[in-house]
């Protein structure tokens, strides 16, 4: 897994600002191997559909993954028909790693990719991107399993997929539902700091992209898709599983053992509308007050049951210790949470550590009470128990809070300013200073009011004739991936030996590969 440190935290999700009319806003990839009977198909429906309904200028991208049959040629042929198509051909095999070196030399503001079946319908294209555009998420991922999605296919396949996004549910702690649906899309902000994070060039790339994202807390978008499976894939089942599997105990142990940066790929302060000051919203003192009653007085009903079913078992003071103890594990865990907004992972054992201390001190005033009770009785009743026990939890509430907010989370607003990218390209970007924020710390409650944001307007995509004209933007220049030696993954950003896109006419050699090679 790789550690290097991510190019730095990404600016404030804005909408997207205008370009020019020859500028694309969305750049769709379409990563290919042996592809040279359904690619034309594919790439004319695509830009028909998206020139009816697509109201921004576009690009389609072919990424040939090494093919060696016609496919280059065909991939020529379109580049040089239409204007908005691109070609590229890359020497080495792996749908991420065509991903990431397309996507990482493009200048389009929004990046997407889908399969050249077209399994899935084009009708979700723009849901997927206009929540990119406009601002609202990171990144966007078609759902095959989501309810309101309609889905033909095997029942093997259903069972697989199913099954595998059940795997990453219990594993990684996965959130999203259908993480190998071959239809995303990503801010082109977002992964210029995520991609160098991702370490699998194959079918694991789109997985391990998505839970790293979710692990730095970015927004993943899902929209439900109509998808029809392919019966003539070329994907092997089994290699694949394999594969994703190794991936997952990989990515698995490196978030266990806090080797990835995830810190660092986080929005500034201003992006979350909760650091938003609202009259008539309770702040400080008295927003946590709230919470802490609402936690507290859930606590105490789990303490309380807890309590009952240990005294079926044994004595009162066994039973009172035991109950605490576990409802005080859950009371510091919602308090962290709910009450004093600390979030993440980072500083989570010391902050249970110091919640025992506190749980000590309230088993001894509650102890405390059932021996001065048990004095005074020899046979109390189990109501008059409970009525001594709610008294005494009441006072060891109130200690508990002032020891929560003075010790254990106090307020650690860091007055140091750290200046961070604002701006979004192909604009210059600007520069803004803001205040430093680790992801684990309280959200801060009075600074000053977020701007409005901006709604930039778009400029469609000029409509294609061959009888016209047309001004394309500079052709970016693509790169072999090569297969580094020391087995780190390939990262464009430091990988400057690039050669130019395949031209037919000049390049006549292929590479000798087995197609059942392809994963």
């Amino acid at each position: 897994m790789r550690t290097d440190s991510s190019p730095g935290t990404l600016p404030a999700r804005e909408h997207l600002p205008a370009a020019d009319a020859g500028t694309p806003v969305l750049d769709v990839v379409i990563p290919v191997y042996n592809e040279e009977k359904d690619l034309r198909p594919c790439v004319l429906r695509l830009r028909n559909h998206l020139k009816r309904t697509f109201p921004y200028a576009f690009r389609i991208t072919i990424a040939d993954n090494a093919s060696t049959d016609t496919t280059p040629q065909v991939s020529a042929r379109l580049a040089a028909e239409l204007p908005e198509v691109r070609a590229f051909r890359l020497e080495q095999k792996g749908r991420g790693r065509a991903l990431r070196t397309v996507w990482s030399a493009s200048d389009a503001p929004v990046l997407a990719y889908m399969d050249v079946d077209l399994s899935t319908d084009l009708n979700a294209l723009l849901p997927l991107v206009a929540p990119l555009i406009s601002g609202h998420s990171d990144l966007a991922i078609g759902s095959r399993l989501a309810r309101s999605s309609r889905v033909v296919r095997g029942p093997k396949r259903e069972f697989i997929s199913r099954a595998y996004n059940l795997i990453l549910r219990g594993s990684l702690q996965a959130r999203f539902s259908d993480a190998q649906c071959g239809f995303k899309a990503i801010r082109r902000d977002v992964a210029q700091v995520l991609l160098p994070l991702v370490e699998d060039t194959g079918w694991f790339f789109d997985t391990e992209m998505l839970v790293l994202a979710e692990r730095a807390g970015l927004r993943i978008h899902e929209v439900p898709v109509d998808w029809v499976d392919d019966p003539d894939s070329t994907v092997h089942i089994v290699q694949t599983a394999t594969d994703d599997l190794k991936g997952v105990w990989r990515v698995g142990k490196a978030l266990a053992g806090g080797s990835l940066p995830l810190d660092r790929i986080t929005r500034p302060f201003g992006d979350d509308p909760r650091d938003r000051e609202i009259q008539d919203v309770p702040t400080g003192l008295a927003r946590q007050l709230v919470g802490f009653c609402v936690v507290g007085g859930l606590s105490t009903l789990f303490y309380l049951l807890l309590y009952s079913v240990f005294r079926q078992f044994g004595g009162a003071q066994p039973a009172n210790a035991l109950a605490l103890l576990v409802s005080a594990v859950a009371n510091t865990a919602a308090n962290r949470r709910l009450t004093f907004g600390v979030r993440g992972r980072t500083g989570a054992a010391r902050h249970q550590a110091q919640g025992l201390v506190v749980f000590g001190i309230g088993l001894a005033l509650t102890s405390g009470s059932l021996a001065a009770l048990n004095a005074a009785t020899a046979d109390p009743a189990h109501s008059t128990e409970l009525a001594i026990l709610v008294t005494a939890n009441l006072a060891a509430t109130v200690l508990r809070f002032l020891l929560f907010r003075a010790w254990v989370f106090p307020d650690r607003r860091q007055d140091q300013p750290t200046t961070v990218v604002a701006g979004h390209l192909p604009s210059p970007p600007a520069h803004v200073t803001v205040p430093s924020r680790s992801r684990h710390e309280r959200r801060p409650h009075h600074h000053a009011p977020l701007p409005q944001r901006p709604t930039a307007q778009y400029a469609t995509a000029p409509q294609a004739s061959h009888e016209t004209d047309h001004e394309t933007p500079p052709e970016p220049t693509y790169g072999t991936a090569p297969e580094p030696s020391n087995g780190q993954a390939f990262d464009p950003a430091h990988d400057t030996t690039y050669r130019q896109a395949f031209d037919p006419a000049h390049d006549t050699t292929y590479e000798t590969t087995d197609p059942r090679d392809l994963r």
